[in-house]
């Protein structure tokens, strides 16, 4: 059952990253890398719960925040630089 579900989260994280490579704009590109990063949580969380330990939980956790900071961040000067262009 685990094995299968593994398996349907990588089939996503695939799918995932045809969405970066072949998106529309910038940003659809920039959110399909974030659902790409938290895919590998959902991911670090089952091969934790395979293994049977705590550790990945952590690490997940971890790997959520960085995620989400880097996204917001990516998205923030993405958007400054696109509003500095249309002023100039």
């Amino acid at each position: 059952m685990l094995e299968g579900v593994i398996i349907a989260v990588l089939v996503s994280m695939l799918m995932v990253l045809l969405r970066a490579i072949w998106g529309p704009s910038l940003f659809d590109r920039l959110l399909a890398m974030n659902h790409f990063g938290s895919i590998i949580v959902v991911l670090v969380a089952l091969m934790g719960h395979a293994m049977e330990t705590e550790f990945f939980i952590d690490v997940a956790i971890t790997y959520a925040l960085i995620n989400f900071i880097g996204t917001i961040a990516l998205l923030r000067y993405f958007q400054s630089k696109q509003n500095h262009e249309h002023t100039d």
